[in-house]
């Protein structure tokens, strides 16, 4: 892919993120595709990647995912980002506490073929945890 044609593909990705769609998120994975996520751990194929989304979507319906501009090597793309939603939904045998939360990571992707063929998600998982109420800590000093 061209860097003009890897852009526009994340361009269409963030109008879908907007809408909260997974089967149009889904469909930018190849069938084969294989993601890492701290919160679904790894996922493996299509159909599974759109249910991840749809389950992402059940917990936090209001979820706000804004991308940084990405870099970009050839097919690799490294695409910083921030999230926030509200936890509505059952998420990790918590029912909803209304709890809002803000993460910053970076998604890591390999293309090939035009679509997503492997994507690795970075995040500070416990914070996002910490700050729906699932785990409990103590301020650092």
């Amino acid at each position: 892919m061209t860097r003009e044609e890897t852009l526009a593909f994340f361009a269409k990705r963030e109008d879908a993120w907007r809408q909260r769609d997974p089967a149009a998120l889904a469909l930018g994975h190849a069938e084969d595709c294989t993601v890492e996520s701290p919160m679904f751990s790894t996922v493996k194929g299509r159909d599974a990647i759109q249910r991840s989304y749809e389950s992402l979507f059940q917990s936090f319906p209001d979820w706000d995912h804004v991308n940084d501009p990405p870099l970009i090597d050839g097919d690799r793309v490294a695409r910083p980002f921030t999230a926030r939603a509200t936890h509505v939904g059952k998420f990790m045998g918590l029912q909803g506490t209304g709890r809002r939360f803000e993460v910053r990571g970076v998604m890591l992707t390999d293309m090939k073929d035009g679509l997503i063929a492997h994507e690795r998600r970075i995040y500070d998982f416990a914070g996002l945890l910490m700050q729906v109420g699932v785990l409990r800590g103590k301020p650092g000093f």
